[in-house]
């Protein structure tokens, strides 16, 4: 199984100061160049990048081929994980996204290295549970984990007001994907009723999402998005995806004041990838 981790976005939120993030000068300096990946996570157990964590978890997951897809300007990526850190349990590839136009785009950039196998999509920016990564790697077909909202609030650093604008999910009965909500209203989460789920970028994909990624426009943001090419994949190319759910919590890495919290959250996880 194949995983695709997409690492080649701007760290625009990560750039912006914040005089309340208790920050090293590592990690100081990590965000002010907006490559969160390699922001590094202290801990009891020593300082290793955040990506370190994600890979990781897929290592304990059951991956074994990853590919991350990184800027023409991330050498630093290439050279942490090739000349300082090179992987021992999982043969990683590179792919570049020769410009930041969006989620899809950056996907459809590891086009050659997914060949014709179902692969994993996530953000380098998220630490998600072993067990969904490994419940998506187990699936037969495509389909999308989603995280309960209450189990997020619970467990994740994600402030719940920040939780309420993440896409929500609409599942049919059948358990397949039916829509997903960007920002949805509190109208519609009323509608969708309690629990609520919460889609966190955590995907299998067959190759049927490359051609997906060739068909959509681009949104209102002026990017070729991801969720907008799933949905293609469902309403135009009929494909069902299954959505997994999970009662477990999700660790974001979008801004300085993520990295305390984050840290603190996986002090305990030892790196071995």
């Amino acid at each position: 199984m194949k995983a695709v981790i997409l690492a080649a976005g701007l760290g625009t939120r990560m750039r912006k100061a914040d005089e309340s993030a208790q920050l090293s000068g590592a990690q100081a300096q990590a965000a002010a160049s907006g490559v969160k990946a390699l922001i590094p996570i202290g801990s009891g157990l020593g300082d290793r990048p955040f990506l370190d964590y994600v890979l990781t978890a897929l290592t304990e997951a059951g991956y074994g081929q990853v590919c991350l897809v990184i800027g023409p300007d991330h050498h630093q990526v290439r050279d942490y994980y090739t000349k300082q850190n090179p992987a021992k349990r999982i043969k990683l590839d590179f792919a570049t996204q020769a410009k930041p136009l969006g989620t899809a785009n950056a996907a459809a950039a590891a086009e050659a290295f997914c060949g014709s196998d179902d692969f994993l999509v996530i953000n380098s920016d998220n630490y998600y549970p072993p067990e969904a990564l490994n419940g998506l790697r187990e699936l037969k077909g495509a389909g999308l984990a989603v995280f309960e909202r209450d189990a997020m609030i619970a467990g994740s650093n994600i402030t719940a007001d920040r939780i309420s604008k993440f896409a929500a999910v609409e599942v049919t009965p059948a358990g397949h994907l039916k829509t997903i909500h960007e920002k949805p209203s509190e109208e519609l989460l009323a509608r969708l009723g309690d629990p609520i789920f919460c889609s966190m970028n955590c995907w299998r994909f067959s190759r049927k999402l490359f051609d997906a990624c060739r068909a959509i426009p681009l949104s209102a943001r002026g990017e070729y998005e991801i969720t907008d090419a799933a949905q293609y994949c469902i309403d135009a190319l009929r494909e069902p995806f299954a959505a997994l759910k999970y009662k477990l919590p999700v660790l974001d890495m979008s801004s300085r004041g993520d990295i305390g919290p984050v840290a603190e959250r996986l002090g305990k996880v030892k790196v071995d990838y």
